[in-house]
């Protein structure tokens, strides 16, 4: 079962090393690991090419113009010719079990489409600051499930031919594209959560969903919520009706505001319980 490491790059070369250095101490080592750049411009393409040298294990393109996060992942996962796909930021960092972990959970169970871990955040010098303890399992085979709380978060990876099946990522969004991909991969089988910390999430002025750009990209995943409602033919929930079209993203929100009560997640957890045992 072969693993493709996707890294969508713009203007990141200089964190690139750390990248490049977990990954290549994986302990699992049927992996390729495909970068596009999305029209770069710093020397980040010259950066990269340096610290590859001439292992082809990974294989470089770029955009000619640029195209956006969504479009430039969207190409990622094209370009991938394996069984398991995972994106991996070039700021960012994964854990030398990262890929085996994962590989472990799809070869055990064939209902797997996706799989994701606890995170490490850090600073801009990818020093450890905090586990979040956001992540955990989620209840699968949940119409009203929208990942709102984040419960899905890095390290996540799914299964390339289901991908196909679904209506692939959004081209168009430039932040949120992850919770697009995670919702539409959710509603073709089960997802898994690994109970450790995978992936090394970098925090710097840099990142595209960090500091001046959490309001949009908030804005971002209340679309992609209204997507999801829409996609799985939803009509009210929780009593509520869900909007012929998309207006705001607090009118979204509010739908789902019932969530966070403390029955709810009670039953949640319950539920979540009863699936582990008897699946």
């Amino acid at each position: 079962m072969k693993f493709s490491i996707l890294i969508a790059n713009y203007n990141n070369g200089n964190f690139f090393k750390n990248c490049y250095d977990s990954i290549i101490a994986q302990t699992y080592d049927n992996w390729e690991a495909i970068i596009l750049d999305d029209a770069s411009t710093d020397d980040s393409l010259e950066i990269i090419k340096k610290i590859i040298g001439d292992d082809d294990r990974f294989k470089i393109y770029q955009n000619e113009n640029n195209s956006g996060v969504g479009i430039t992942k969207s190409k990622l996962i094209e370009l991938a010719d394996t069984d398991i796909c995972g994106f991996v930021d070039p700021d960012d960092a994964i854990t030398p079990n990262a890929l085996f972990s994962s590989i472990a959970v799809f070869k055990k169970n064939k209902e797997v489409v996706l799989t994701y871990s606890k995170y490490i955040k850090c600073d801009e010098h990818l020093h450890f600051i905090e586990i979040p303890k956001l992540a955990m399992q989620v209840l699968n085979n949940d119409p009203y499930f929208f990942n709102c709380p984040v419960h899905i978060v890095h390290f996540v990876n799914f299964r390339k031919k289901i991908y196909d099946q679904t209506e692939k990522m959004d081209t168009m969004m430039r932040i949120a594209e992850d919770q697009d991909l995670y919702l539409k991969m959710y509603e073709k089988g089960k997802v898994a959560f690994i109970n450790e910390a995978n992936y090394l999430y970098r925090t710097h002025a840099g990142g595209i969903s960090q500091n001046n750009n959490r309001p949009k990209s908030r804005e971002y995943f209340s679309k992609v919520i209204f997507n999801a409602m829409k996609r799985r033919n939803l009509k009210t929930i929780n009593g509520q009706p869900v909007p012929d079209e998309y207006s705001n993203s607090s009118e979204i929100y509010s739908l789902l505001e019932y969530q966070t009560s403390i029955t709810y997640r009670i039953k949640k957890k319950l539920k979540i319980f009863a699936q582990q045992i008897f699946s």
